[in-house]
């Protein structure tokens, strides 16, 4: 009878230790996955910032070139395409690159614009406002 009485706290002494390593194992998982989320997330974010930093280098070193508006963008195209591979860069596809390119064009201030409201068709530079320095709209107003 007492090998019976002195087993018990060890079952209970077990279960107890056995749902403490269940319930940490179960919480230690949760935060595994968070962090394992955490770092796809970065990291993505890191090759779409490159993605666009590289398609902003393309856009402006071909500018100056004498081509086509078309060659220049299929050439801006491929020099992102081979320097994203060169980086090891390969979950962006060819219509996320074009957009790129496409943005970069537009941001540019090199590029030229031609003013539809002008006689002749003259070349101004557009102006860019950086972040946060736009001037804010009143709705009250209404436009002008």
């Amino acid at each position: 009878m007492s090998t019976i009485i002195n087993a018990i706290p060890t079952y209970i002494l077990t279960a107890v230790i056995s749902a403490v390593f269940y319930f940490a194992l179960k919480q230690s998982q949760a935060f595994i996955h968070a962090k394992v989320i955490h770092a796809k997330t970065e990291s993505s974010r890191a090759a779409w910032s490159c993605a666009a930093q590289l398609a902003d280098n393309a856009v402006a070193s071909l500018v100056g070139k004498d081509m086509a508006g078309h060659e220049k963008f299929r050439q801006a195209t491929d020099i992102v395409q081979q320097a994203l591979q060169k980086q090891g860069i390969k979950n962006i596809d060819l219509n996320a690159i074009e957009t790129l390119i496409q943005s970069a064009y537009e941001k540019s201030a090199l590029t030229p614009t031609i003013d539809p409201t002008s006689k002749q068709a003259q070349t101004t530079k557009t102006a860019t406002i950086p972040a946060g320095q736009a001037p804010a709209i009143d709705p009250m107003k209404g436009e002008k």
